[in-house]
């Protein structure tokens, strides 16, 4: 049956990793190659804030694209299977998290108002939605684990809400491509119609079409198509 079920979700698997690779050089290429570069401390503040986009997409969002797919895409036990989970989300939250603070960096550096924005609202209820559902998850699943009972009751409601903050993180991400573009063309900084536009308007879609393949992943396996499609 288990086997089964990660051969429905191969072709969907396949895509999101190459998706994720294309994400990740994408937002590389824009940060180091446009934007200048990456900085943890700099006189150019625009160098600090780089860091923040390729945390949060590589490391938060990827990783965690990883992590969610992680039960489809290798053929150990469920023991270590959960474990990696566990520890790639755990990963993920850590680098989330410091995509975060870069942010916060940025604007205090430079005199910008925090947390104004939709982006930066969503960004942090995020980042901890997803702490609360990894620690519920460690305390649940790993240890000390509660009965067979409660963690039977709780898996349904531990994927749908891992789902929800895996779709939220992906809006969080298209907000936070859209409001970097419009400042920095509101600002003169970038013509719309530039290379570089394209490249972020292009990295966004990559990342629309990532979280729905990491979703697809998870539930085409469960869809029963012969009560959809029939014959009469």
């Amino acid at each position: 049956m288990e086997g089964l079920v990660r051969s429905k979700s191969k072709a969907f698997v396949y895509t999101a990793h190459l998706l994720a690779a294309a994400a990740a050089v994408m937002v590389l290429v824009w940060c180091i190659h446009f934007r200048g570069g990456l900085a943890f401390e700099s006189a150019n503040k625009s160098l600090i804030f780089n860091v923040h986009p390729v945390l949060m997409l590589i490391g938060f969002i990827i990783m965690g694209s990883e992590a969610t797919m992680i039960y489809r895409t290798l053929p150990w036990s469920k023991r270590v299977k959960k474990t990696i989970h566990l520890i790639l989300h755990a990963i993920a939250l850590v680098l989330g998290v410091f995509g975060i603070y870069f942010a916060f960096k940025f604007h205090n550096e430079s005199g910008i108002d925090n947390l104004y924005s939709l982006h930066s609202w969503m960004g942090l209820g995020t980042i901890c939605l997803y702490g609360i559902q990894w620690i519920l998850g460690f305390v649940t699943f790993l240890y000390p684990g509660a009965s067979v009972f409660l963690r039977t009751a709780y898996l349904a409601w531990h994927v749908l809400f891992g789902v929800f903050v895996y779709l939220l993180a992906i809006a969080t991400a298209e907000l936070g491509f859209l409001e970097k573009l419009t400042f920095l063309e509101t600002l003169g900084m970038l013509h719309r119609y530039s290379r570089e536009a394209f490249l972020v308007n292009s990295t966004a879609l990559v990342v629309i079409l990532l979280g729905a393949s990491v979703v697809l992943s998870l539930v085409a396996p469960y869809i029963d198509y012969s009560n959809i499609y029939t014959a009469d």
